[in-house]
């Protein structure tokens, strides 16, 4: 039936076999944004088995029972579309849009790989991939500066055993330790029907595309067994801040300052949402009037603070800023510490509520005014919190959000001896 609280019509139903399916109609063009969310990312994985979600990312592009290596994205790209996919630790999610008359080769695409991969996965292929993600390591995390804050943070946020602790990246010991039956395990484990969410969103009716689910992904088994995530929802206060610094090849100093706040989809992190957007979203956020504008100590462009939208723990709130010329790592951090205890004393003014307010509104719809960024968000929604017509709640929570909210919250997680600060310092030249 239509779902509400949503400015355009959802309808929904379930296959036999488990596979959720979203619709959202919207004649306004003749395309179509295809979705699919796979509850499964790095929060999933067994221990030996991290980086595993990831790498599937890159081996489901490879070829499947009835498409041969790189045929999906020709077939794609040749029919006038578009297509990528992203992991994450929550989800992995693969999506195409194409002209309306191309659905139907989009849904029978991802139904070959959901049902086909495992038939037509070789070790050529797995070995091939491993080498890719591995290059993937170097270019994006280990060669670049800074490029391994993520991978440092999390370790300092969450606990050995905890769903967060490691990056989706994982480790290069563990894929290259695991053959090719555990990898097509993994498979078979998560990437079913009963652990998916399809979205379709844009000129194509419900009925169509219910139909076309259930011809092609319809006939795919369920698993009975798909194993549940580790529970991340408490992590127990250290008592204590948590810090590592970090010599090398950087430019310039520049500090991350983490807290654990509240997961995603929650009231609290609405107002952990607004919350950042006044800490640190562009000219107007206090970090960029006190650290770049006002001490000047931070770099104007590379400074600023966001909220990680992590679904099953206490999601962190990242601040962030890189030194001026001549300003050294300690002096950083201390303003930094600085402008996020304020928040905790100096109540956040009407001016300043507003403009995140109008800042966040803006992102919304911008995510909105496309059908691939709607039919993401219901893939979100569907498969995160139930119901993909909680997205409709997520702009009113926003706009609900009060000074008080916001300064009763960062009491609440913001604590000074409960703080992860991550230092970069340049290392000296010879």
């Amino acid at each position: 039936m239509p779902e509400s609280g949503y400015p355009w019509p959802i309808e929904t139903t379930r296959l036999d076999n488990g596979l959720r399916v979203v619709v959202s109609e919207d004649r306004t063009a003749p395309a179509v944004a295809v979705n699919l969310w796979y509850d499964v990312g790095s929060r999933h994985e067994p221990q030996g088995q991290t980086g595993f979600a990831h790498l599937f990312e890159h081996l489901m592009f490879e070829g499947s029972l009835n498409v041969a290596k790189t045929e999906h994205m020709k077939l794609i790209q040749g029919s006038g579309g578009s297509l990528n996919a992203t992991t994450n630790p929550d989800r992995t999610n693969y999506f195409e849009t194409v002209p309306a008359e191309h659905l139907e080769l989009a849904l029978w695409l991802e139904a070959d790989r959901m049902g086909g991969l495992v038939p037509a996965l070789t070790q050529e292929t797995l070995d091939n991939q491993r080498e890719v993600v591995k290059n993937e390591r170097r270019q994006r995390y280990e060669n670049v500066p800074y490029g391994d804050a993520w991978l440092r943070l999390l370790p300092l946020l969450y606990p050995p055993g905890h769903p967060y602790h490691h990056a989706t990246i994982g480790s290069m010991a563990d894929l290259n330790a695991a053959d090719l039956a555990t990898f097509q395990e993994f498979h078979r484990t998560y990437y079913a029907p009963n652990n998916a969410v399809l979205t379709v969103v844009g000129d194509a009716t419900a009925a169509e595309v219910f139909k076309l689910a259930e011809k092609y992904f319809g006939v795919i088994p369920p698993r009975a067994d798909i194993p549940a995530a580790p529970d991340g929802r408490t992590v127990p206060a250290t008592g204590r801040p948590a810090s590592e610094t970090v010599t090398t090849n950087v430019p310039a100093p520049r500090v991350y300052v983490a807290h654990r706040t509240h997961a995603f989809g929650s009231t609290g992190y609405d107002v952990l949402t607004v919350l950042a957007t006044v800490l640190g979203s562009g000219r107007g956020s206090r970090l960029y009037q006190r650290l770049a504008d006002g001490e000047r100590i931070a770099q104007p462009d590379l400074v600023g603070a966001y909220g990680v939208d992590l679904a099953h723990a206490p999601a962190p709130l990242i601040a962030t800023a890189t030194a001026r010329p001549g300003v050294d790592g300690e002096r950083l951090a201390a303003g930094l510490h600085a402008v996020v205890d304020e928040l905790t004393t100096v109540p956040v003014t009407a001016t300043e509520l507003d403009r995140a307010k109008s800042l966040l509104s803006t992102a919304w719809w911008r995510q909105m005014s496309t059908v691939d960024g709607r039919a993401d968000t219901l893939g979100r929604y569907a498969t995160q919190l139930g119901d993909p017509a909680k997205a409709g709640d997520r702009l009113p929570g926003w706009l609900a959000v009060t000074a008080d909210q916001i300064a009763e919250t960062a009491a609440e997680v913001l604590a000074a001896d409960d703080r992860v600060t991550l230092t970069y310092l340049a290392e000296e030249k010879p």
